[in-house]
């Protein structure tokens, strides 16, 4: 899964594709890279980060949802918002990738199941504004198991099908540190429970944080390949990346260590 952020303040890339012309230039060379499947955002969801209304994030992700939809691309609209996601889906898209689980929009679920899309629901304990306020577990990858369970659970009460659901263990959202290593580790207990698993550790700060600080986009990238094909090893169904190339030599080399 290929990341796309039309936004003027994301943590790694903000402002270079909020541009649609650009942003579709852009999704397109991911597209012909290996992206399976294509991200797109307009809504940053970095440590910080504030919301911006809805009328503007649809702004920003329609007119590159549609276009590359009717190119035949695998759209994902990355997105907490029930109208965003009604918008996008109606402009072609197949997954709504919620970060908060359904959790900030009350209609996000039942918006959901009147279509056919998928979704995948993020673990999620509060909003960017105040990201780490509840980080504080006794066994983070139990518990994180065990909310995403509940959003499942959720989603299910709503109408959606088990099988058109997909979880993320949600690495460095209301984690710090170490938490989001002991939450990768817990991937396959993940898996366990039935739902296809995405994982996103792309240029993340807890990547810097083994690096160093200063660590350039080149170094984040090829950590995040590495994790990404742990992931991968550990039963995950998809990774969410920046850089594609990377990721995908080092799923390759993977798939053939195993074989």
């Amino acid at each position: 899964m290929a990341i796309v952020n039309v936004t003027p303040d994301s943590f790694s890339d903000g402002g270079r594709y909020l541009d649609p012309d650009v942003a579709i230039a852009h999704a397109r060379s991911l597209r012909a890279q290996g992206a399976d499947l294509l991200d797109i955002g307009g809504e940053s969801t970095r440590p910080g980060a504030e919301r911006v209304a809805a009328r503007i994030e649809q702004e920003r992700v329609l007119p590159v949802v549609e276009a590359l939809a009717s190119e035949g691309a695998i759209i994902s609209v990355d997105t907490m918002n029930a109208s965003t996601a009604r918008a996008a889906i109606a402009a072609g898209a197949r997954l709504v990738n919620d970060v908060s689980g359904g959790l900030s929009d009350p209609e996000m679920l039942a918006a959901v199941a009147e279509t056919d899309a998928e979704i995948a629901l993020g673990h999620w304990r509060g909003p960017s504004t105040d990201m780490y306020a509840r980080a504080d577990y006794a066994d983070v990858g139990l518990e994180v198991a065990d909310e995403l369970a509940e959003r499942v659970a959720a989603a299910r009460a709503a109408g959606i099908a088990p099988e058109r659901v997909i979880v993320d263990p949600g690495v460095g959202f209301g984690k710090r540190g170490i938490q989001n290593w002991q939450v990768l580790n817990a991937i396959p207990t993940l898996v366990e429970r039935g739902s296809r698993v995405l994982v996103g550790t792309s240029r993340k700060r807890f990547l810097a944080e083994v690096l160093g600080d200063d660590a350039d986009l080149a170094r984040r990238d090829l950590a995040t390949a590495v994790t990404s094909a742990l992931a991968a090893r550990s039963g995950a169904w998809a990774v969410r990346v920046h850089d594609v190339p990377t990721t995908r030599d080092a799923l390759a080399v993977a798939r053939a260590w195993e074989a």
